[in-house]
């Protein structure tokens, strides 16, 4: 396994706290590898080998403790004969049946230190903020950045082939998988097509009960033909309708939350800069992996734009950042993020030119606060700092910076 520093520093940091760790993230995306991680942490800090009970209950060998009774007969009794804290680690745990009631009871009943996995964003919700309100943590696992991406390719040091490695990184995206097929693009595709095939029929398709799951591909072939762009449910019922089907915006939003919790989208709301508010309509649709997307729709140079910004965003969310688009007066900025209280403001354009420049640069300068305001660009030649603007080149940005 490769190390996720950043991921497993923020497991670090809640330790001992008494706070249950729910690590989210799409299946696939390196949950379980952070938990096993982790599991060599503590050993390496001379945690003994019985105290820390690791739990995988997609194994079918782990299958009789996703009765939830009898997982806590089970790790109870391990506590009685340990008398001294353990560490639960279970992955997957949305497999137990009522699994928020023997987390909360072991919490209460046991001296023990808690991690959980799961590839649902409605871990988070429902009964779980019931039981355990105020008393969990959520760590999202997010597929490679692309810094992590040349790690994993063991090409940290090769500055001169960046833009070599950001080009296959805008095609096949960042699942840890990947670095273990050793065959053709065809295959890798055929690998990221698999994930999104099972995610959809575990995570979206049978949680949810879909019957019309053709309906249901046709609203994601668009979200994923049309990243980067304005979004409303609308512009879905729109195009469904010209395609001879009808459906309710009501119904698209339902099937756009049944993606966002099973992780394959995320949303990025638009806020009015002036205003200083979320406004109701035109947020922006965003991918989980870009990989994923092409192995999809297929990778087209044409779409470029759209999945240069989509890798801008989820390296904010990446680092921590919450997102939004900003809205100022008819300008738009293509994202507003904010971390403890800072902002920065970024425009993302694939190529810059002397034609283009003061359109790109026209939102930024309006922007009258002191946070960075960033300019990004895949015209290396074109960097610097004009005007208290900063143009960096992209695959730069994601390796210095924004920092978590």
């Amino acid at each position: 396994m490769i190390d996720r520093p950043l991921y497993l520093q923020r497991i670090l940091s809640f330790q001992n706290s008494g706070l249950i760790k729910v690590i989210t993230g799409m299946r696939r995306s390196g949950k379980s590898s952070l938990l096993l991680l982790y599991r060599d942490w503590l050993r390496n800090q001379g945690i003994a080998k019985e105290d820390i009970v690791y739990i995988n209950f997609e194994s079918l060998s782990n299958e009789e403790w996703t009765d939830y009774k009898k997982l806590y007969e089970a790790i109870t009794a391990i506590s009685k004969e340990r008398k001294r804290k353990i560490f639960l680690l279970l992955d997957e745990i949305q497999n137990v049946h009522s699994w928020e009631k023997v987390i909360n009871s072991l919490r209460i009943d046991i001296d023990c230190d808690i991690t959980i996995t799961g590839s649902n964003a409605k871990l988070l919700s429902g009964e779980l903020a019931t039981h355990l309100a105020g008393r969990y943590i959520e760590i999202q696992v997010y597929p490679l950045s692309f810094e992590e991406y040349l790690n994993f390719r063991n090409a940290r040091s090769e500055q001169g082939k960046v833009p070599e490695y950001f080009e296959e990184f805008l095609k096949l995206g960042g699942m840890p998988g990947l670095h273990e097929i050793h065959g053709s693009s065809t295959a890798k595709y055929q690998y990221l097509s698999d994930i999104f095939d099972s995610v959809l029929l575990k995570d979206v398709i049978t949680r949810n009960k879909i019957r019309d799951t053709e309906l249901l591909r046709r609203i994601i072939i668009f979200l994923m033909d049309n990243i980067g762009s304005s979004f409303s449910a609308q512009t879905v019922s729109n195009f469904l309708k010209n395609q001879g089907r009808r459906l309710s915006t009501e119904t698209v939003y339902n099937y756009l939350d049944f993606l966002e919790n099973a992780l394959i989208i995320e949303r990025a709301r638009r806020f009015d800069l002036k205003g200083k508010n979320y406004l109701a309509t035109q947020e922006k649709i965003f991918v989980t992996d870009v990989g994923i997307r092409n192995a999809v729709l297929g990778y087209k140079p044409k779409d470029i734009a759209g999945i240069l910004e989509n890798v801008v965003f989820l390296n904010l969310r990446q680092k921590g950042f919450s997102v939004s688009v900003g809205t100022l007066g008819k300008q738009e900025i293509d994202f507003v993020g904010e971390k403890d209280g800072r902002k920065q403001y970024i425009q993302v354009t694939y190529q810059l030119t002397p034609d283009n420049y003061e359109r790109e640069v026209a939102p930024l300068k309006d922007i009258k606060d002191n946070y960075p305001k960033i300019l990004l660009t895949m015209s290396p030649d074109l960097t610097g700092d004009e005007e208290g603007i900063q143009i960096q080149y992209v695959p730069d940005f994601l390796l210095s910076g924004p920092k978590s």
